[in-house]
């Protein structure tokens, strides 16, 4: 892995993997929807949409059809706390490569018609998310988890939000967050370091973009955020063939050490087929044919949670399944074999993970803009491997008893026989 920081803040990443004939490019820009106000609530995720459209140089339909023409792809995506625009390419198509997903980050008009036509898709997208209740109540559980905050708004904003938001509203937004400082650039596959550091420069000084005013850039970092929800249950009453539901408990913020205790941990309650969560809700009980635990980590807040998709009739019995594991572990612990198993599991998911250049660029870009520096594959699996079972112990003491946090979705008009599980 090799590392730059231009003059003017920007930070670029790169990756050589000589075996392989492809390359991966993508700019991670440190801004998400926990940036948000509640009048630009959704601008980041609608802003991403928008930088398809057009730039000075560009139609929408010349830069999805220049990547295509080489056999590429581009995409783009939008989480909390970061925006991420991408493309893979053959190697020696990486120039064009370069040279398109920058042209968005510093050349894109966003014009007004544009911005009217893509209000719809967003909206569009928002009622996709409302018609798929296993989708929709991670975006519900997070409201109740966190409150009306930036981290408890969803990614996409609101149908009022999306309507009420302004061209210039857009623009001014994409003018202030996106600047040197607040990007890193990374790039991985067959590539060369010094000669992708040069192709990037050049084609990010579009527009005087890298002449701002440098301001060094700055890890994401902010204080423990307050966790509104525990204790308490949201519930959307909704006629659907399945309840949906997710039990969530505070876990670690992003920089917690721990955080490899708590990937073991959740691992070995909901992450596969010889899981406690599988075992006992699917396996030994047949009540759900889909159901486990994943952790969430932000700075200065993390969650841990666990999801059952069931008979409404059976809503009931899973949910005391899921907390009768969470107090067996609590009280005795996971055994050897599942802390090995998990162990495994993740540590095999890493590398597996690894296998292309689009996943390699995933994991430097993303290490680099929220963590202020890449650890190697060795590190990373060296602290898993190292992590004892005490501190397993110690992290599900820490987290598994916490009074939870209860979102579900099913055709129920009442959520106090839920309230009274959880109190």
């Amino acid at each position: 892995m090799a590392r730059t920081v231009l003059p003017s803040g920007l930070r670029i990443v790169t990756e050589e993997e000589k075996s392989v004939r492809s390359a991966a490019f993508g700019i991670w820009v440190n801004v998400g929807s926990r940036d948000e106000s509640n009048s630009t609530a959704g601008a980041s995720h609608f802003l991403e949409h928008l930088l398809f459209k057009g730039t000075k140089k560009r139609t929408s339909l010349e830069i999805s059809s220049s990547i295509e023409a080489v056999g590429g792809e581009t995409n783009a995506f939008t989480s909390k706390e970061y925006t991420c625009f991408y493309a893979r390419v053959i190697d020696k198509h990486l120039p064009l490569a370069v040279d398109v997903i920058s042209d968005l980050i510093t050349s894109s008009v966003v014009k007004k018609g544009d911005v009217d036509a893509e209000r719809k898709v967003v909206l569009e997208e928002i009622a996709m998310r409302d018609d798929d209740p296993s989708d929709l109540i991670h975006d519900l559980f997070l409201e109740k988890y966190y409150g009306d905050t930036p981290l408890g708004r969803p990614i996409l904003g609101t149908v009022q939000s999306i309507k009420g938001m302004s061209r210039d509203t857009v623009f001014n937004y994409y003018k202030s967050r996106y600047k040197p400082e607040d990007l890193v650039v990374a790039v991985a596959g067959n590539i060369k370091h010094k000669k992708v550091v040069g192709m990037i420069e050049n084609a990010l000084s579009r527009d005087g973009f890298l002449d701002q005013p440098k301001t060094d850039y700055k890890v994401r970092n902010t204080a423990n955020v307050k966790v509104l929800g525990k204790g308490k249950v949201t519930l959307l009453n909704k006629k659907t063939e399945q309840a949906h539901i997710i039990y969530g408990v505070p876990g670690v913020a992003r920089d917690d050490k721990s955080r490899f205790a708590l990937s073991i941990l959740s691992s070995a309650i909901g992450g596969g087929m010889s899981s406690r969560l599988f075992q006992e809700i699917r396996e030994k009980r047949g009540l759900a044919y889909s159901t486990y635990s994943y952790s969430q980590q932000f700075a200065g807040s993390g969650v841990l949670s666990f999801y059952v998709g069931c008979k409404p009739i059976k809503a009931e019995e899973s949910v005391k399944v899921i907390q009768s594991i969470l107090f067996d572990i609590t009280e005795n612990g996971l055994t050897l074999e599942e802390i090995n198993r998990a162990k495994g599991s993740v540590s095999g998911a890493l590398v597996l993970s690894q296998e292309d250049s689009g996943s390699r660029m995933t994991r430097i870009g993303k290490s680099e803009l929220v963590y202020g520096q890449v650890l190697s594959f060795d590190e990373i699996l060296s602290e898993i491997a190292n992590v004892t079972p005490e501190q397993i112990r110690e992290i599900a003491r820490k987290t598994l008893p916490t009074s939870p946090t209860l979102a579900v979705v099913g055709p129920f008009t009442s959520r106090s026989k839920f309230e009274r599980l959880i109190k």
